[in-house]
């Protein structure tokens, strides 16, 4: 054909600088751009080839090759695809995304656009551009009679196009890159980029140093292939060794037989696998297999605790595998990376549309081919089909989820303290995820049990039937009487009816700064679970709001009936009234609440509680300050301080009265109840251990004086 020159239709010469600068984030992107064009034009051959249109030679092997070339600064990406005639050069190549260039340019100039170019232009080749002077193009056409073209651009709007020399159909794109991108010819900066984002395209790609010597291998004569290239041929001879007899002789023993071994130049691998595990169904892949594409993938050497294998083909086609990596401990960053696929063409990693969000915390693939992709294939329209793929891959990991909470116990409550992060998190950003996991949800009890929901419930109501079954006391007619204990057993139901009637589920935030409390409720057979996670105060007010039936409670917020003798509040009145005058007196606090309850364990003195609501304010505000230090009275009146009258000290409180020792004994207790609550701030930690060796002090004198008279006293009896 004759030579032919002409301009790029299009309506404006900015169209350059706005690929260079606003299409693509990534200037290396245009391997991966190059790469999957020529996938693309072998994947079309290979129909051709199957509709009958085009029959392949028998030898043909689909591949991509990269030829560096550092000397002249060049880049040339090959593929034995479907090649081009002159007019689909000049239809795909000259004219810039059909009559869609003038809006391109309108609407897409602007960088604040940048993200909303849609897919519909075709402009991969085009970012050859962005770090290339000149770029030419030499293609040759399946068809029969088609000629070779040659076609050249060097950044501008002109172009040259004329007939070519190339042999065998296919398509060779050069780049003469420009100086600023030289790094891109370097051969191992090359092969991380193939590898980053063309890893599991589905043909192989081959890359190769033009200017480098030659690499040689030697291998056994056994394992020599047709496409071998000999250099030499090696003859091996045997390996004897010299070895003693029973008899003393020696005699010489071969170890090896001699063989012939082959020189030949290194053999090429290719850079990628064009079967990735994903593409398999779950029955055709090991455990293994899913370990080593992990370990492959992410390069994390941990085994993942467990994987899930999505395969969807409609109404949308969806492949994937994700993978629930192991958390050493509490302190490690959890991050973790989801890779996005279109028919196997890498991406990015961890977008949010596609992804949800509480899912970035793990590892994993997904090839999703029906994505709508914009022209960088960099980004995703957010419509409805993208908010239905991100709802279906969060269905597929609650139904897992929940499945091994059905069918394998076992391992689920394996796993859960290192998975408990992630679940916790979804519930938080997804309701829907929350209302199928609802049920699921594992709770390590302060007897180091899980239990879900329903079985801590279900627990609760069994004990209470128990509670209930009290054997009745009947006078002399047989009619049973009202006893003290159930007459206040009767106003408490009644002040039931009026108050919340939430069941109560008690927690653990920290299991040494409470293990008083722990003790106490083992010893009356109550139970509690353990929340020491930072989430857990937001979780538990996102389980609340789902499941009005009941409320947690902080262990060390009431002090439970179960702790206490079936006393009414009548009973001991007048203590409380005594002693909420004492106490508020020696403490300065005249707000103070103070309960007076008789304690089933006879050494607990006093107990400081305060209101769950409060309290999560104060966990709030601890993890906004990142302080220990919080005054209850910030947020109104909640503290209360729980006196045991069948403590030793508080009935000495209460017998005595105001007497010198008073306002010491008051601090100590009222300081003792703080510590089993929370940690006191460091000035008032060492007030504590002032007044409690002053306390020991005066015990030793009391001690001391009890025991002068005692002796003076058997001394007087003895007289």
């Amino acid at each position: 054909m004759a030579e032919k020159k002409g301009s790029l239709s299009i309506t404006s010469e900015n169209i350059f600088p706005v690929i260079k600068k606003w299409l693509y984030s990534d200037h290396d992107i245009f391997y991966r751009e190059l790469i999957s064009n020529g996938c693309d034009a072998i994947t079309k051959l290979k129909k051709l080839n199957m509709m009958g249109d085009y029959a392949l030679p028998e030898t043909y092997k689909p591949r991509i090759d990269i030829l560096l070339d550092d000397k002249k600064k060049t880049i040339t990406v090959k593929d034995n695809g479907l090649g081009m005639t002159e007019e689909e050069v000049d239809e795909y190549i000259n004219q810039i995304a059909f009559s869609g260039a003038t809006d391109f340019l309108e609407k897409y100039k602007d960088k604040a656009n940048e993200d909303q170019i849609i897919g519909h232009f075709g402009l991969g080749f085009y970012s050859a551009f962005m770090v290339a002077d000149r770029v030419t193009i030499d293609t040759l056409s399946y068809k029969d009679g088609a000629k070779a073209v040659h076609w050249s651009c060097d950044g501008g709007t002109d172009y040259e196009m004329g007939d070519g020399d190339k042999e065998g159909v296919g398509t060779e794109i050069t780049l003469f890159v420009n100086d600023d991108c030289l790094e891109f010819v370097n051969e191992y900066k090359a092969r991380e980029v193939v590898e980053k984002y063309c890893s599991f395209m589905p043909y192989e790609i081959y890359l190769k140093n033009v200017n480098a010597e030659t690499a040689y291998e030697t291998i056994d004569e056994k394992d020599k292939l047709d496409t071998d290239t000999v250099v030499e041929t090696i003859n091996v001879p045997a390996k004897t060794e010299e070895k003693t007899k029973d008899d003393g002789t020696k005699e010489t023993v071969e170890t090896e037989p001699a063989k012939i071994q082959y020189k030949i130049v290194k053999r090429e691998h290719p850079l990628n696998d064009t079967n990735p595990l994903w593409n398999k169904t779950p029955s055709e892949c090991t455990d293994e297999e899913y370990k080593a594409f992990y370990r492959k993938v992410f390069n994390d050497y941990r085994e993942p605790l467990f994987w899930i294998h999505l395969n969807m083909d409609y109404p949308f086609r969806l492949k994937g595998i994700l993978y629930f990596p192991k958390i050493m401990s509490e302190y490690e960053s959890v991050e973790g990376t989801i890779k996005l696929y279109n028919n196997q063409v890498f991406i990015a990693d961890n977008i949010k549309e596609v992804i949800p969000e509480w899912l970035l915390l793990l590892k994993g693939v997904i090839d999703c081919p029906d994505l709508p992709l914009n022209v960088s294939r960099s980004a995703l329209q957010n419509d409805g089909f993208v908010t239905k793929i991100s709802e279906y891959i969060t269905k597929k990991v609650a139904d897992k989820l929940t499945g091994l909470c059905k069918t394998d116990r076992e391992n689920y409550e394996k796993y859960w303290d290192d998975i408990s992060p992630f679940i916790k998190y979804g519930c938080l950003k997804d309701e829907k995820f929350l209302g199928r996991m609802n049920d699921y949800i594992l709770f390590k009890d302060i007897n180091d049990k899980y239990l879900t929901l329903p079985d801590l419930l279900a627990k609760e109501e069994e004990k209470k039937d128990e509670d209930n079954v009290k054997p009745e006391i009947l006078d002399a007619d047989g009619n049973p009487i009202k006893t003290d204990g159930a007459k206040a057993e009767e106003k408490k139901d009644e002040e039931a009816g009026e108050k919340d009637e939430r069941k109560p589920v008690y927690y653990v935030t920290d299991t040494k700064q409470q293990a008083q409390y722990i003790t106490l409720f083992k010893e009356q057979g109550e139970n509690a679970v353990i929340l020491d996670k930072v989430i857990d105060t937001s979780f538990i007010t996102q389980l609340e709001q789902r499941n009005p039936t009941y409320k947690f409670l902080r262990i060390d917020s009431d002090v439970t009936d179960s702790l206490t003798e079936d006393v009414s509040e009548e009973d001991l009145k007048k203590e409380t009234d005594a002693l909420t005058e004492t106490f508020r007196k020696a403490l300065g606090k005249d707000n103070l609440t103070v309960k007076v309850s008789k304690f089933k364990n006879k050494d607990i003195a006093s107990m400081i509680t305060l209101g769950e609501e409060t309290r999560r304010m104060a966990d709030m505000m601890k993890l906004y300050s990142r302080s220990n230090d919080f005054d209850a009275s910030m947020f109104g009146n909640d503290e209360t301080l729980t006196l045991n009258a069948n403590h030793r000290m508080v009935k000495y409180i209460f017998r005595h009265g105001k007497d010198e020792n008073t306002d010491l004994f008051c601090h100590e207790l009222y300081d003792l109840a703080r510590i089993m609550n929370a940690p006191l701030p460091p000035a008032e930690m060492s007030d504590f251990l002032k007044r409690t060796n002053d306390l020991m002090l005066l015990l030793t004198k009391e001690e001391s004086k009890v025991k002068k008279a005692e002796k003076e006293a058997k001394k007087a009896a003895e007289e």
